[in-house]
């Protein structure tokens, strides 16, 4: 086989993943997340899309909907309350196509990305702002 970096040809099997595709690459990233953290997250649901909808990219106040890669809708878990009605789980969107935008942009690799953007909306589940996890991401490196 050709080695892709030394002949251009060799790209021409190469293509953009699938909503599906992709949403699959997003649960294989999931599960290779540490057990413990899987386990918090036993009720969190993960959906893939192409792009935020029109009302949530107003609601906060985005002007391309290449700007938002992933979203967590829901009530933190520190915000949860025992009495409070019964409500809609708390789901964690990623954007297919600005990740690719981005992923076209940068060196790191598709998994490095969704890893890093399922991870802060993940964060947003257990009640960490974006500061704090800015923060956190600082403090790893």
């Amino acid at each position: 086989m050709p080695d892709r970096a030394s002949d251009p040809l060799a790209w021409q099997p190469a293509h953009t993943p699938s909503l599906a595709e992709f949403e699959m690459y997003a649960l294989a990233v999931f599960r290779r997340l540490p057990k413990q953290f899987r386990e918090l997250c036993s009720d969190l649901v993960i959906r893939v899309d192409e792009f935020g909808s029109a009302e949530v990219l107003h609601a906060l106040h985005i002007h391309s909907k290449f700007d938002l890669l992933g979203l967590f809708q829901g009530i933190g878990v520190p915000f949860r309350s025992e009495s409070a009605p019964m409500q809609m789980p708390n789901m964690i969107w990623l954007y297919r196509r600005p990740i690719l935008a981005y992923w076209g942009g940068h060196d790191d690799t598709l998994g490095a990305i969704i890893q890093h953007v399922l991870i802060h909306e993940i964060g947003h589940h257990f009640g960490f702002s974006d500061a704090d996890m800015h923060a956190i991401e600082r403090a790893e490196h």
